[in-house]
């Protein structure tokens, strides 16, 4: 059989998982995204041109890969529509390479415009959401309200559920002057794009069965990262999925007994988009320097990430929760030149010092970082493609993240580029 590895975020998203997945799918036969939306936004850099995914797995750009879109994702045709575009203009052949799940949900126009009256509403205790319209559509799915990517070739049972639509969110959409409130023009395009997804539709879930089956190698990939999970992130200011290695059993319909490894992704310090506790961020100069030498601005959005010190105590979390066999650690050239490195060993809360996260998370609020400070490095990590080339202290610090977490190291990104990567 081949090996099968799910790549899933270890922070709060934005830690370089579609560089990672971009550089494993030369060792897979397929890539499948399980979970999240067009919240997402993975970019990946190839010799000059940076390519920036919200929806298609990073494993398009690896002629031969199949692709697929699980029933986890909910799914932005029209967002899709764009990015099928962008690879048709630059020459890239997607149609026999994209598979797309029938049972995916999808965002429509007025998802959006109920996340944005939703979010504005909230005034100061916003969460924080990308706008995309990710959370009304995962309501709508549980609430089995969903209208889901087969519905597109069947136009009557389009209209009756788009129907039913206008009269459940009446609130929004009755007298709203909002294109998006416009349920009558969503349905044309709606069908309008339907034959452009019709030869994509397959069951997934079968398809990676009967490929498990055969001996391919598959890659699984997440959005996101575990401390924004639903149920095991910093809730509410968390997406509204399950972004840890379980989701994706339930977003690909696929067995345990499939996968082989847990790679999980860490930045090698940590960010964080929107509200919600952050114990490390550096609200000073030296967060500054992070987030402009590391280019901490959201591919989604564009918003500045916040910025702060490597948190080990929220990364024993992500590792227990996920399974985590091995780590890929990115972005280590953005600390070259700091003369001191701080890692977060624990947590100082009501006087008492705690080496896990607390068993309710909405405590991180109130928790003090404990600093273990590590020696920097005055030699540069960038573009470094050996382990043994990287100056000494960087090599102590790697050693002592996976030291702490017990697990192996798989990959360490010295840049954006594709070919910036020490591979171990």
């Amino acid at each position: 059989m081949g090996k099968n590895t799910i790549v899933v975020g270890c922070q709060w998203g934005d830690e370089g998982k579609g560089k990672i997945v971009d550089l494993l799918a030369s060792e897979a036969d397929i890539v499948a995204r399980f979970q999240g939306g067009a919240n997402a936004g993975h970019t990946i850099k190839v010799g000059d041109e940076k390519f920036v995914f919200h929806l298609i797995p990073s494993g398009v750009l690896h002629p031969g890969k199949v692709c697929c879109i699980g029933n986890g994702v909910v799914l932005d045709p029209f967002g899709l529509k764009e990015e099928l575009d962008v690879l048709a203009a630059q020459g890239i052949d997607y149609n026999n390479c994209l598979r797309i799940s029938p049972a995916a949900n999808l965002v429509l126009p007025y998802h959006k415009l109920i996340d944005a009256v939703q979010e504005n509403s909230r005034g100061t205790s916003s969460l924080g959401t990308t706008k995309r319209g990710i959370g009304p559509a995962y309501i709508d799915k549980v609430a089995r309200n969903g209208i889901r990517v087969v519905d597109l070739f069947v136009p009557d049972r389009l209209r009756k559920r788009l129907d039913y639509q206008r009269k459940i969110k009446a609130e929004y959409l009755e007298g709203s002057e909002d294109e998006r409130a416009d349920l009558d023009r969503t349905y044309n395009e709606l069908i309008e794009l339907s034959g452009l997804f019709r030869p994509m539709v397959i069951d997934v879930s079968r398809y990676l069965f009967e490929a498990h089956k055969a001996g391919k190698a598959i890659l699984f990939e997440g959005a996101q990262g575990v401390m924004l999970d639903v149920d095991l992130g910093t809730y509410p200011f968390a997406t509204s999925s399950n972004t840890t290695a379980g989701g994706c059993l339930t977003g690909l319909g696929i067995g345990p007994r499939m996968i082989d490894e847990v790679v999980g992704v860490i930045k090698a310090y940590t960010t964080r988009v929107g509200a919600g506790p952050f114990p490390t961020e550096l609200i000073d100069d030296c967060g500054e320097r992070l987030r402009d030498k590391g280019d901490e601005y959201g591919a989604t959005t564009g918003r500045p990430r916040r910025c702060g010190w490597l948190d080990l105590v929220a990364l024993r979390h992500a590792v227990r929760v996920n399974g985590v066999d091995r780590i890929a650690i990115t972005k280590l050239d953005v600390l070259d030149g700091l003369e001191e490195v701080k890692v977060c060993t624990a947590y100082e809360l009501n006087g008492e010092t705690l080496s896990e996260v607390p068993l309710d998370l909405a405590e991180l609020s109130h928790v003090k970082p404990v600093y273990k400070t590590l020696p920097g490095w005055s030699g540069k990590c960038t573009a470094k493609t050996r382990f043994e080339d990287l100056p000494d202290k960087a090599q102590d610090y790697l050693k002592y993240i996976a030291a702490d977490l017990d697990v192996g190291i798989r990959v360490v990104s010295t840049g954006a580029k594709r070919d910036e990567t020490i591979m171990m």
